[in-house]
């Protein structure tokens, strides 16, 4: 919730700013492009109270493209479950469609 988290750091004007900037200068959030806009899912928890149980995250593990990543891009994810409990945050994948080969 970046209304309530405003203070925090990761959410703080001037972060968000930057990362808007990112985005406007070319560059593709390849999630968000896969996925669409909304809320989640989330790559990050606190390890404090139940946060990953209950949900309660942040989307803090980007993988972002240039044009040409952005238009071969299959599909991405994030890897939640599977036991991956060694980590606060999870993996993020992309998937993208083989380069055609240059004759």
């Amino acid at each position: 919730d970046p209304r309530a988290n405003k203070a925090n750091s990761g959410f703080l004007p001037h972060e968000r700013a930057w990362f808007a900037d990112v985005l406007a200068s070319g560059w593709t959030d390849l999630f968000r492009a896969a996925h669409g806009p909304g809320k989640g899912p989330y790559s990050w928890w606190s390890n404090r109270g139940r946060a990953r149980e209950l949900d309660r995250g942040w989307r803090i593990d980007h993988l972002l493209g240039n044009a040409a990543a952005a238009a071969r891009l299959r599909g991405a994810s994030i890897l939640r479950e599977g036991g991956l409990d060694t980590s606060d945050h999870a993996p993020v994948s992309v998937d993208l469609r083989q380069r055609p080969r240059r004759a």
